[in-house]
């Protein structure tokens, strides 16, 4: 009696344990799986930091914590422009829900073309519409939507204050890439307008990759150039500390639109918040992530501009700042 009773205590025992398995199997099967960011980058992880920071933010304003109800998937170009098509279809294949792509109008380029369904935030310094991102600001239309800083409408400013800086210079030199046809252009036209009002002639110099700069920099010799403005781009954004090195080898002031390039030794910037930038990102990353449609959110357009000098290379070039240049900057490195 007493093994009998044993017996179907065990067996009790047993049934409960598998009942129990499959209630904690199926409350598994029922939890949401945590959504994945897919997050498409023009550089590097370690260049990005701040960038990064910012995005989480801007999901944090919105209750997205990475590792804790999100996860993000980070792809990386290094600057090569050619490799975001392949990066966009590893992303797609991981089904991720959303695709950031800040700060790289290429990478955005990419991510439209290879998906209609998948919603994609963009953060460009140029204007959507004409780049064929969105039909227009006010109601995108399709699978992308994003942040605009509009850069181009600063080249003026930027060959300002350039001068300002260095008073005597007569020949300044403009850096573009020329496969991004559209910026390049843009810039080149606004610039080449002001120069001559301020007395200046304007070089307009090419490079396609971080192997052209060596080149770049021996015409800049050869012109016998007085300051360089480095025109906006992820693959300039990328080698920022490669340029500031380079510019201070060579003795050139320069100007470039991001704070990585005063940060790496760089003389100055001027240009959009990248921050900002990054963090209304993540804001319209999150919200898609909560079920928004980015058809229906408008791009929206980032206004805080930077301007950020490094002393100490002023110093080293032999330069003395001036003071009214110095009281408008928002940081001074040195």
């Amino acid at each position: 009696m007493l093994d009998t009773n044993r017996r179907e205590f065990i067996a009790l025992l047993g049934a409960g344990g598998l009942l129990l398995a499959v209630k904690v199997r199926r409350a598994r099967a029922q939890q949401p799986a945590m959504p994945v960011i897919g997050y498409l980058g023009a550089g590097s992880s370690e260049l990005f930091a701040s960038r990064l920071r910012a995005f989480r933010q801007g999901l944090g304003e919105h209750g997205y914590a990475e590792g804790h109800n999100v996860a993000i998937e980070y792809r990386w170009a290094e600057g090569q422009y050619d490799r975001f098509p392949a990066l966009t279809a590893d992303l797609l294949r991981r089904q991720v829900r959303v695709i950031a792509a800040p700060g790289s109008t290429p990478a955005a380029l990419a991510a439209k073309a290879a998906t209609t369904t998948t919603p994609i935030v963009f953060v460009t310094g140029i204007d959507p519409v004409a780049a064929g991102l969105v039909a227009s600001l006010s109601r995108p239309g399709g699978n992308l939507t994003g942040v605009v800083a509009l850069s181009l409408e600063l080249g003026s400013k930027q060959l300002q204050l350039l001068h300002e800086m260095v008073p005597a210079a007569r020949r300044i030199a403009l850096l573009v890439n020329p496969d991004s046809p559209t910026l390049a252009g843009e810039q080149s036209r606004d610039q080449q307008s002001t120069a001559p009002a301020l007395g200046l002639e304007l070089h307009v110099l090419h490079a396609r990759a971080v192997d052209d700069f060596g080149r770049v920099f021996a015409e800049l010799a050869r012109l016998r150039i007085d300051g360089l403005i480095i025109g906006g781009e992820a693959l300039f954004t990328s080698a920022a500390d490669r340029l500031a090195a380079l510019t201070l080898r060579h003795a050139i002031p320069a100007l470039y639109l991001s704070r990585e390039f005063p940060a790496a030794g760089g003389l100055m910037s001027y240009g959009p918040s990248i921050a900002d930038g990054h963090r209304l990102a993540g804001v319209y990353t999150a919200r898609i992530l909560k079920g928004e449609k980015p058809a229906e959110l408008p791009v929206q357009q980032s206004t805080k501009i930077d301007l950020v000098i490094n002393l100490k290379t002023a110093e080293a070039l032999g330069l003395t700042v001036p003071l009214p240049l110095l009281a408008r900057a928002e940081e001074v490195i040195e």
